[in-house]
């Protein structure tokens, strides 16, 4: 039977956004995709955006950038459902952040705004390590973080794009919030470890402080805004609450989550940790 929602997928180009869109265009439904490049466009900041996006669709993908935890995004989701629920989009799946409590809020101006809402919690993506954010560094061939021994139990975008997939999909899933984790806890040493191997290249994790990340941050012209939201995630999140791995993924789609070994395997074949940054 032909799904009858239509899907608006906020996020086109991030990491779990345009998996989803992907998903669920291969299943036949109907999506529209949009970020602040698309036609049309879509920005948190912008609210006059938002209805042009909104229009025609029944459910919507929600992934808040830069992050839920930072100050104004309770405002901002409270506004943006009760726009959707306008437009009869009374189908929203949000995507937040495990163990940060500071997104809490955010999520419960979801819960309270009369749609039929889930919530799915993650951790740190695999994807941080080949697509962004940590890449340059490995490239380089140190990967510097004020991250000790923590381990953490990091999680394919992949795995993250199927359950939201099913969320949108399957009404099982509707008012629940789910813990979304990887199948192991591994140290960012570890990790770093695992990917030197595979590569067999020289890598090598180095411990620095939060002011000396941020430092390096700075130099290289990160904005304050997600230098700040970096110092939050490793001085605060990423403090041992979340190294515990959950079973939530296999739960919604019967299947345990992606091993982060076979990730590293599968990413060092396309040589993109071989390539030698500038940055």
């Amino acid at each position: 039977m032909m799904d009858p929602n239509r899907y608006l997928i906020l996020g086109a180009t991030a990491k779990t956004g345009r998996r989803v869109a992907a998903k669920l265009d291969k299943m036949g439904c109907y999506t529209r995709a949009v970020s602040r490049s698309t036609t049309p466009s879509f920005d948190w900041t912008r609210p006059e955006t938002w209805d042009a996006a909104l229009e025609g669709v029944s459910a919507a993908y929600i992934t808040f950038q830069p992050d839920l935890a930072v100050p104004g995004s309770v405002d901002i989701i409270t506004d943006f459902s009760k726009r959707a629920l306008m437009h009869g989009a009374k189908r929203l799946v949000m995507l937040s952040g495990r163990g940060e409590y500071e997104a809490h809020r955010a999520e419960d101006a979801l819960r309270q705004s009369g749609a039929d809402w889930t919530v799915l919690r993650a951790n740190w993506f695999f994807q941080n390590f080949d697509e962004d954010l940590f890449l340059p560094y490995l490239q380089q061939g140190t990967l510097a973080l004020p991250a000790g021994d923590v381990p953490e139990p990091f999680i394919d975008a992949n795995d993250i794009a199927d359950c939201a997939v099913a969320a949108l999909v399957e009404p099982v899933h509707i008012g629940k919030t789910y813990e979304l984790s990887g199948p192991e806890a591994l140290t960012f040493a570890e990790v770093t470890a695992l990917i030197a191997d595979a590569t067999g290249r020289d890598i090598v994790f180095a411990p620095i402080t939060l002011d000396e990340l941020d430092a390096g941050l700075a130099a290289d012209g990160i904005p304050d805004d997600f230098r700040h939201l970096i110092r939050y995630l490793f001085s605060e999140v990423l403090d041992g609450r979340n190294s515990a791995t959950t079973g939530d993924v296999e739960k919604i789609l019967g299947r345990p989550p992606r091993d982060f070994a076979d990730y590293v395997r599968e990413t060092a074949r396309t040589g993109i940790w071989n390539q030698v940054s500038d940055t």
